[in-house]
């Protein structure tokens, strides 16, 4: 046997041995650097959310999720906006000034909302992220006080907001519940995740 023929030999030897293990170095790089990419539900958690509010019955709310967080929609009674009226000097920040989260321009008033019988917030407290419990029962009852009008209860240190997401005065949340963007496709359809600025 030559030299020449051992060291064709050998040359096979390495570039099979090479190529074959350029190929197992990319099926184990593809996915490694594929999972560096965001899922498909990751990518989905930040969409925008379309919701037909037509069904929710006034004095209700409904919840979906948007970016992981539940965002509450609620249609409000004549009643209900009423009551809003007669709560600025019990609330800390009736006029949603404070800047920790945020108020879309468009929800920069007494119902904090773009149509003053549906309220849009995140329904999650300002205080420590807990999610505050429906009472929309008018008066007296556990945790509240007698002129209760409506609103949400924090269950783990007392906060309450008014059913506009307004904080209470003197309570632990120090803002009102954040309003995401949204607008409206239609008179029965939101669009929760974007605005008309966005």
């Amino acid at each position: 046997m030559s030299e020449a023929s051992v060291d064709n030999g050998r040359r096979t030897w390495l570039i099979t041995s090479g190529a074959v293990g350029a190929v197992g170095a990319a099926a184990v790089a593809v996915p490694f650097v594929s999972s560096f990419q965001p899922s498909e539900r990751a990518k989905a958690a930040g969409a925008a959310v379309q919701v037909d509010i037509s069904a929710i019955p006034p004095g209700q709310k409904l919840m979906v999720e948007w970016r992981g967080k539940p965002v509450w929609i609620m249609k409000r009674t004549a009643d209900q906006l009423a009551a809003l009226e007669k709560l600025d000097p019990e609330l800390a920040d009736p006029e949603s000034k404070r800047n920790a989260y945020p108020t879309p321009e468009y929800a920069k008033n007494r119902h904090r909302s773009i149509k003053p019988e549906v309220f849009v917030g995140i329904g999650i407290c300002t205080h420590l992220g807990c999610s505050p419990s429906d009472k929309f029962q008018t008066g007296a009852q556990t945790s509240l006080p007698d002129n209760w009008q409506g609103g949400y209860l924090c269950p783990c240190h007392g906060s309450t907001f008014d059913l506009a997401g307004r904080v209470f005065k003197n309570k632990p949340a120090p803002d009102n519940l954040e309003v995401p963007p949204h607008m409206y496709l239609s008179d029965t359809v939101l669009l929760i995740g974007e605005d008309k600025k966005a």
